[in-house]
């Protein structure tokens, strides 16, 4: 089974930390995406909310190079938390687990970035190659 997720979104709070039994960090933070619908004659823009949650080196990394307003690429997968209320009620949130994460604009800058935030491990095996349109033709 696939389950893959990449979104770009804008941080709507800073990140939270907390701590695993284990020591390792957790962040916590939440992203707006928005979509423009077609509706009648005019167009109409819905803004969906997800919550992101990263782990480890990579959740330090965030926690200090991350707040409210930076737009940010994220890929990772699906996770869904299941729990039964005080009411007697099953209840579920499905989140986005981080994987890595890519600054791509700060807030109320005019320019766009681009950086992305690994866990330091993976950081020396990145190799950056620039898309060459000679050997990454796209089959359509």
């Amino acid at each position: 089974m696939l389950n893959r997720v990449i979104i770009i979104g804008n941080l709507v709070r800073d990140p939270t930390i907390s701590y695993l039994p284990s020591g390792s960090q957790v962040a916590e933070f939440s992203i707006a995406y928005n979509i423009r619908q077609r509706v009648n004659e005019g167009w109409k823009e819905r803004t969906h909310f997800f919550d992101v949650r990263a782990y480890g080196k990579l959740a330090e990394s965030l926690s200090t190079r991350l707040s409210k307003g930076y737009t940010v690429v994220i890929e990772g997968r699906l996770s869904q938390d299941k729990w039964i209320d005080k009411e007697g009620k099953n209840q579920s949130k499905v989140r986005i687990i981080a994987e890595s994460v890519r600054i791509i604009k700060k807030p109320k800058m005019e320019e766009p970035i681009e950086e992305e935030v690994l866990p330091e491990d993976m950081e020396q095996s990145f190799e950056e190659k620039p898309f060459s349109s000679e050997e990454d033709e796209l089959p359509f």
